[in-house]
């Protein structure tokens, strides 16, 4: 993954809007979801999504495809992947990551 594609999904996810919007559509799973349903899961103006859906779009991590008379949005799970392998590339230089239960902590 370019390191330009890197700067531009986590641009587009520096929002809340779109990242409710995003973690909303993961949740979906590969249905995805249409923009009528976003509006009504996330409270958001219709002409306000469609702006962020754009946005999300052009980063990369979410598709878009036409079923009939629908837009279905979908999470596009190889760009979270890479985008989550590339920040987790060298974790902890090699070592072992502390467990996700630390008694010390």
């Amino acid at each position: 993954m370019e390191e330009q594609d890197i700067v531009r999904s986590l641009a587009a996810l520096a929002q809340p809007v779109r990242l409710q919007v995003f973690r909303a559509l993961v949740v979906a799973g590969p249905a995805g979801l249409t923009p009528g349903a976003l509006v009504e899961a996330l409270d958001v103006p219709a002409t306000s999504l469609s702006f962020h859906l754009k946005e999300l779009a052009h980063s990369g991590l979410v598709t878009q495809e036409r079923s009939g008379r629908n837009l279905i949005y979908r999470a596009a799970f190889g760009q979270m992947n890479a985008l989550i392998g590339y920040l987790t590339e060298n974790c902890c230089q090699g070592e072992a990551c502390l467990p996700q239960a630390c008694a010390s902590c």
